[in-house]
């Protein structure tokens, strides 16, 4: 836990806050804080400061806060995916929130399980759980927006062509002719689909929705690392 994220509730009128559970182990076990420490602290989808430890035992901390900065500023992209194992979507909704990604769009697709859609990890409590420890890993405090479409042709008839424009749209496919930009033009879309791809008549939808399809390269690979290697050029453009 880089950054300590707290809710706005949280905060009294002093700016002092208290702590306990996850947290408070989080600073007796891991950050071994005493009176006196300071540590990172942000308001979800506010600010970030610091806070000072007035008090800290077993049962809980007092902490004062001053925030004076704004978090990191979002990275120009949203990603529309099929959604994953949940297993493996948990890690991708940390690296999401970790990368500055702020609208990420789970779609359905013919090569998606069914059962999918029932992970308990969909439910709002545990999006949020998964998409705070991003934002602590990488102190930022602005919640990714996660939208779930379980009905694929809809979302690609009707939402996909607004969401394209004006973005640089980009469907990953491994047997594209074109490669994936090495520096993204911005604001951008990124398109992934499920373990195997999507099948033709899905890949067509998406192109007629106005997404071009790039290549990562020659080799196969699995939902999250095609993922982390696209938002590796976002990023590094970002940066330039």
């Amino acid at each position: 836990m880089n950054l300590l994220i707290v809710g706005p509730d949280e905060l009294d009128t002093n700016n002092q806050l208290q702590l306990s559970g996850r947290r408070l182990e989080h600073l007796n076990g891991v950050l071994k804080l005493q009176s006196g420490d300071s540590l990172r602290v942000g308001v979800l989808n506010g600010d970030i400061g610091e806070g000072t430890v007035l008090e800290i035992n077993d049962k809980a901390a007092l902490i004062d806060v001053s925030l004076d900065r704004t978090p990191p500023p979002p990275l120009a992209l949203t990603v529309v995916m099929a959604l994953p194992r949940p297993k493996m979507l948990r890690r991708i909704l940390r690296g999401i929130a970790e990368t500055g990604v702020k609208q990420l769009h789970l779609i359905n697709s013919f090569r998606v399980e069914k059962s999918y859609w029932q992970s308990p990890l969909l439910q709002a409590p545990a999006l949020q759980e998964a998409l705070v420890a991003g934002l602590e890993q990488s102190m930022d405090t602005r919640l990714p927006m996660v939208v779930q479409h379980k009905r694929f042709r809809p979302f690609v008839e009707d939402t996909l062509p607004e969401l394209c424009k004006g973005r640089n749209a980009l469907l990953a496919d491994l047997g594209a002719r074109d490669s994936y930009p090495e520096s993204p033009a911005t604001p951008s879309l990124l398109v992934i689909g499920p373990e195997g791809g999507f099948i033709p008549f899905e890949r067509g939808l998406i192109e007629q929705a106005g997404a071009r399809s790039v290549s990562l390269g020659p080799r196969m690979l699995r939902v999250e690392t095609a993922l982390h290697c696209a938002l590796g050029r976002h990023l590094t453009n970002e940066h330039m």
